[in-house]
Order: C-alpha cells, then structure tokens, then sequence
C-alpha cells in the first residue's frame, strides 16, 4: 500500500477508536453500563444493529458469494422483515415491561434458573465461537494478501475493540457503530462504482447483467422443494423467519443494541429501519460480487485469488496449468465480444455462442481446479477456498490510492464494530446470569461496572486465542450462518414457551431445549442432507414439541385404584 493509503487506514480506524474513548464516561450502575443509559435515538439504534449484523464478514465473503454462485443467498434474508416486526410486536413490549437488562432474565422470570442458565449457556456457547471468527476472518484474508504476520494482525484488531468496549459499554459501542456503519456504507459504494466503471466502454450494465444471467448468476429466487438445496424461498421466508427471530429477538448482542433506546417506540423505529434497508443493502453487496464476475471476464482474472498462495506450487507444475488457463481466457474474451457485439446489433447471442462461453468457462474452472489440486498437494495445510479473497483482491489491484487504504479500513471497521457488539453482550450475559445470579449476589454497583468490565477482557482474550487456532473451512458467511442455525432453534423455542405456552413450566421448557439442541446437532452431523436454515425451524418446532410432552407426562395423573370392597 502507498502512504496515503496508510494515513487513510490509520487515521480511519484511530480515529473511530478515540472517538470510542471521548464518548466513554463514568457508570453509576451495572444497568447503565450495559443498556447504555437508554437514551439513544432510534436512528442511533438502526445503525448499530446494522452493524452488529454486518460483520467484516459481510463485505469479504458476499461478494464472493456473488461472484461463485450469483443473487440466490439473498433469499436467506426474505424471513427478516416478517421477523422484525414480530420483534417489535411482541418482544419489545415485553422487555420493556420487565426492564430486563438481558433476554435470558426474561427466561428466569417466566420458568426457573435452570432454564435460565440453558439460553444464557447455548447463547454464550455459539456467540463465543462467532467472535472468534469475526476477528479471524478479516486478519487472515488481510494478512495474506498484504503479506502481514496473521497472528499480529489478529492481536492489534482485538485489542482495539477491547479497549474502548471495556472503557465505554454499551452506549460506547453504539456511537461508534453508527459512525463506523456510515463510512462501511460509503466505502462499498464507491467501489460498486468502481467495478462498474472498470467494465469495458462497449459493455453497459445491462451487458454486465446480461451476460451474468448468460452464467446462472441472475436468479434471485429458487421455487425448488429440494430440502438439500441451501437457498430457495421456503428456506428464506419460513428457516430465514425463525433465524432472524431468533437472532433479533433472543440474541443478546443485538437485545442489547435496541433496549438501549429512549423508548419502546425508537426501538422499534431502529428495528424497522432495519426491515426495510437489510435485504436491499445484502442484494446490492452480492450484485457486487456478481458485477465482479462479469469484470473478470474481460479483465485476466488470477488463476487463485489468495496470491500468497501461488507461490507454494513449484513454477514447473504451475507453468502449465496458467497457460492452458489463460488460453481459454483469451477464446473466451473474443466469443464475449462477439456476443455483445451481436446484442448491441440487436441480434442475441446464437445458442451455439452460448454454449461454447460456458465450455471455455468450464475449462477455465478445470485448471483452477487442477490448481487448487497442486497446492493441496504441495501444502496439504493451505486453504484451497479463495472466495473470500476475490474482493479484497481487486481492492488492491484496481482502486487508487487513498481508497485502497479507505476499503481495508472498512473491512477493520466492520470488524471491530461485530465483535465490539458481541463482547459486549457476552461479558454481560456473563455478569447478569451467571455471575451476579449464582457467585456474587449482594454486591454494590461499582462492583458490578467492574465485574463486567472484567468479564469483557476476558471474553476479548478468550475470542483472540480461539481466533488464533482456526482453520478456514467454508465460504465465511455461510460458516457463521450455520454456526447460528444450529443454536438459535433452540434458543427460540424456550421463548416461544415463554411467550404463548402458559401451561409449559420451568422442567418441561429445560428437557425440550437441551433435547432439541442435542437433536439439531446430531441431525447436523448426519449423513442426512438438509439445508442449514431449515434447522432453526426443527430447532424451535422440537422444543416446543418435547415440552409439551415432557409437561403432559408431568401432568398426569394416574386413576387411583379402586378401593376394595367387603361382602
């Protein structure tokens, strides 16, 4: 990167963190410190939640998504609207009610502590490993492309969001995720710009969508009944429903965002901001990535996206594999000439063009596969995935200076905004449930600020280890969606309980959660082939089931036997 890059991305990142630390101010209350003085503004709310949501995660991996498989995973966010009105219809008004400071009190007040502690736990348990990643995924991908130390990268970026997360809570995190939701929103914007204005003059955008569809990356929505196809409408409208309301409405890093508002009504409003502004900001960022495609179709495209990769191929294995690769490249560009030539001349592509575009892509797709074969070969250890690296690496070789170090800041930034969220809500978890509830319960206030300071660092310390020991297996928006589907079913069906079963008590809600969950994971361990959505469903629906089984087997009650009778 040039200097200026470098003054752009420092400056960005050090500036959000001192802005962190300004607005930080003293705690008279563990309340306080957690549901930040409830008194934010619902535009306030809207943002955060945003940003709690939009990892960097978010804007690595989706447009690779896009790129690899086009528009459908946007179907995995249809069920979002429908959720966040049901949050603000039914949740909201409860919480505020019972002033929780977290979604699992409410469990406590409705049941036991067992049951409590159980959505509190599986909160805690997926959450953990979710931060974790939200600090690996942007130091791997950044590190290898800028030739970084990894485990350096991951230190620095962890102990910046601990460091104003423990000064500031929750009200902290808030302010600093609208500002830094702002400049990620700019960010991705100008290099939508740039990828469509690095499209050749005689390819207009809708030449780009036009050959894109040509590919298979246009279809938006499936109507397949396939339960082993991962994105469809049913999966999105009925398991992207439950996921969403089970992750806005149970899961305390994002309970925590809204319950900070002045009201139940700019709760609401930063709810519904998000309803309306989610499913197009997702659409815009995976039509990036199908925009990309369509960019590397004329543009030599590397043979693997992870440069520092190559390199571990022997020259004389990988010689040859390039050029066959870049050949097919050179057909391929001519044929697409032609074609759009032909549509430009108002004669669309003959069946044959298309055809022999799509062999010499699948050409193309056998040498990165026979690629990706030399590598495992040459490093069984190295990630043969590269679909997280596509956009960060035309960041860096298409973007002028200053913007380069602007899109690296973003990717920062929106890391440090996810995990800021999820520190937070789990070190609060930690000291409203467990701590203050079993360990330490007649302390001061102040006792408290620091209690759950203290247990902030020491979920930031327990995230940078276990950051340092993963291992890239998946596409990273699909790992962290899966990590979530096969908690939040669960989840979701104790509150369920809670909400709309009465006659279910605390015993009965405890066997179905620990049975549901223990059954989602074995299902998901199976050779059984269902999409991962689809588990927040069986989640929730097995909870709810168990219970009201469990709570009828408690229910009955035998005849008495009849009492015997004398002559």
């Amino acid at each position: 990167m040039s200097p200026i890059d470098w003054i752009v991305l420092l400056g960005t990142i050090f500036g959000i963190v001192g802005y962190g630390l300004w607005t930080a101010h003293r705690h008279h209350s563990a309340s306080d410190f957690i549901r930040g003085g409830s008194d934010l503004k619902w535009g306030t709310i809207g943002l955060s939640v945003m940003a709690t949501q939009a990892s960097a995660i978010t804007f690595l991996s989706t447009p690779g998504q896009g790129y690899e498989q086009g528009l459908a995973f946007v179907q995995n966010y249809l069920g979002l609207p429908i959720a966040l009105i049901l949050v603000s219809a039914v949740f909201i008004p409860i919480y505020y009610r019972l002033k929780i400071i977290t979604a699992y009190e409410f469990l406590g007040q409705r049941f036991d502590q067992k049951t409590r502690l159980l959505g509190a736990g599986l909160f805690l348990l997926q959450r953990g490993l979710a931060a974790g990643i939200t600090i690996y995924a942007p130091a791997i991908i950044v590190s290898s492309l800028l030739a970084w130390p990894l485990n350096p990268t991951i230190v620095v970026t962890g102990v910046l969001v601990i460091l104003y997360t423990v000064t500031g809570g929750t009200r902290t995190v808030s302010l600093t995720q609208k500002y830094q939701m702002l400049i990620i929103l700019a960010g991705m914007t100008i290099a939508f710009g740039y990828v469509v204005h690095g499209l050749p003059e005689a390819v207009s955008f809708g030449d780009a969508l036009y050959l894109a569809g040509m590919h298979d990356r246009m279809e938006a929505i499936s109507f397949s009944f396939d339960p082993g196809e991962r994105y469809t409408i049913w999966t999105g409208l009925i398991g992207g429903t439950f996921l969403a309301l089970s992750y806005f409405g149970t899961d305390q890093s994002q309970v925590q965002r809204y319950l900070a508002g002045n009201s139940s009504t700019a709760s609401r409003m930063g709810l519904m901001f998000n309803a309306v502004l989610k499913i197009p900001m997702q659409f815009c960022i995976l039509l990036l990535g199908v925009l990309l495609f369509v960019f590397y179709l004329f543009q030599p495209p590397p043979i693997f996206f992870n440069q520092s990769a190559i390199a571990q191929v022997a020259p004389e294995i990988r010689a040859p594999i390039e050029a066959r690769f870049s050949e097919a490249f050179q057909a391929r560009t001519t044929v697409l000439q032609a074609a759009i030539a032909d549509r430009n001349a108002g004669q669309p592509a003959s069946t044959d063009t298309q055809e022999e575009i799509v062999r010499l892509g699948e050409e193309m797709a056998t040498q990165r596969a026979a690629f990706k074969a030399a590598l495992a070969q040459a490093d069984p250890a190295a990630d043969t995935q590269d679909s997280d690296y596509i956009f960060l690496n035309f960041v860096l070789g298409n973007l002028p200076s200053g913007l380069v170090g602007l899109l690296i800041a973003v990717i920062f930034l929106a890391a440090m905004s996810s995990t800021a969220s999820e520190l937070n809500a789990l070190a609060s978890t930690t000291m409203v449930d467990g701590y203050r509830t079993l360990v330490h319960k007649q302390g001061s206030e102040r006792h408290y600020v620091w209690a759950t300071r203290i247990f902030t660092l020491g979920w930031g310390l327990i995230a940078i280890g276990f950051a340092m020991t993963l291992t890239l297996f998946e596409n990273l928006i699909e790992a962290v969606n899966i990590i979530g589907s096969l908690f939040y079913g669960a989840i979701l069906g104790l509150f369920i309980i809670a909400f709309f079963l009465k006659k279910i008590h605390g015993t009965a809600a405890f066997v179905g959660g620990v049975c549901a969950e223990l059954l989602v994971l074995g299902l998901y361990f199976s050779p059984v082939n269902i999409g991962y959505l689809w588990f927040n469903l069986v989640g929730c629906a097995l909870a709810v089931l168990i219970a009201l089984a469990v709570q009828t087997a408690l229910n009955f009650q035998p005849p008495a036997s009849p009492s015997p009778t004398h002559d």
